[in-house]
């Protein structure tokens, strides 16, 4: 992962140790594979994934993190209640400014399109969708918003946003 370059000093020997980390790994951070990292998935009363899968990578650069999760739920998952959310790989800026991202959720018979809002500083995520088919207004995703949750089921989250440090 980038990190904050260092700060040169006057008259310092510059050796090939220095130039390789400063320059040669920064380079190279950019272009390294993403990072794995296992989501929470919560709410109210939070949902048990139990057979289902919970997958979540991101890739770092500087301050700037892009991350996926996918949620595919099993047949003996349970929903839980109240509103979704997911945790973030690293904490988020407290930078006033909330982000925006794109959410998924791949039914047996629908492909519903939403947004990902992160908060200023927030650990976590939350997924809106419209209420229903016919009412595009956006509510937070809960297990029957926009329809009722069943096993094989699928959430994509895609987002990037800026990191704390």
């Amino acid at each position: 992962m980038t990190f904050t370059p260092r700060t040169w000093v006057v008259g310092e020997v510059v050796t090939a140790a220095l130039m390789n980390q400063e320059i040669r790994d920064q380079f190279n951070s950019m272009f390294s594979a993403w990072t794995s990292y296992t989501p929470t998935w919560s709410a109210t009363t939070n949902p048990v994934l139990n057979n289902g899968t919970l997958l979540g990578r991101y890739m770092k650069w500087g301050r700037s993190v892009l991350c996926e999760i996918h949620l595919t739920t099993g047949s003996s998952t349970t929903y839980g209640s109240g509103n979704y959310n997911w945790s973030l790989p690293v904490q988020g800026a407290s930078s006033g400014i909330a982000q925006i991202g794109h959410a998924q959720l791949l039914t047996t018979s629908n492909r519903w399109s939403g947004q990902i809002v992160i908060g200023s500083g927030a650990t976590n995520c939350s997924a809106f969708f419209p209420l229903t088919s016919t009412n595009t207004r956006v509510d937070f995703m809960t297990p029957t918003v926009p329809e009722t949750l069943a096993s094989g089921h699928q959430v994509r989250l895609t987002f990037m946003y800026e990191a704390a440090s």
